[in-house]
């Protein structure tokens, strides 16, 4: 399938979730989330969830986190849609969040992030085989991620597609997704 029809796909059956099915797969993806070796990380780029669109709930990831790892830098971004860009900046709490006019959660406090990024969370519809993966199409992560030198992870309320058909060589790869169910490895 082309990204056209695997994002048509995927969305529809993302929105046929319920809340408690998403709270459910989100709680399985932290599970897989938490045996990631952290030992090396100091910043790690999140996505936040839009609630709407049945997103993975990151916020659970970032709690474990900052229980867990709270020496660790948590920046998140902020989408210019006009340019198609996003800016980077720290994480203060959900209280520091309002919601754009896309329902993106966003940060309010305008303190920018340029420094290096360890690992970045990627959002995503699906992936492949290979470790390409389909978004909404305006390309915030390809742009982003290009030559960037950090451990790309989607993370997928589903398991991968077969192939992505027209997946072309400026698509970023991912080096690893999270399911709910397993790992993938694209790094090898």
């Amino acid at each position: 399938m082309n990204k056209a029809e695997v994002r048509k796909q995927e969305a529809a059956r993302r929105k046929a979730l319920s809340f408690e099915q998403v709270l459910s797969l989100s709680e399985k993806l932290l599970s897989q989330f938490i045996t990631l070796d952290f030992q090396d990380v100091e910043t790690i780029h999140f996505f936040l969830p839009i609630r709407e669109k049945n997103e993975p709930d990151t916020f659970m990831l970032i709690k474990w986190l900052k229980a867990q790892h709270p020496g660790i830098k948590i920046i998140v971004p902020k989408a210019d849609f006009s340019t198609s860009l996003m800016t980077h900046h720290h994480y203060q709490g959900e209280e520091g969040l309002q919601k754009s006019l896309f329902n993106i959660p966003e940060p309010v406090l305008d303190e920018h992030y340029n420094g290096k990024i360890d690992m970045v969370l990627v959002p995503l519809l699906a992936f492949d085989s290979r470790g390409y993966r389909v978004g909404y199409g305006r390309g915030f992560y390809d742009r982003f991620l290009e030559g960037l030198d950090t451990l790309k992870v989607g993370l997928s309320l589903f398991e991968s597609v077969d192939i992505i058909s027209d997946a072309h060589a400026h698509d970023v790869k991912l080096d690893l997704c999270l399911t709910p169910e397993k790992i993938y490895d694209f790094r090898t």
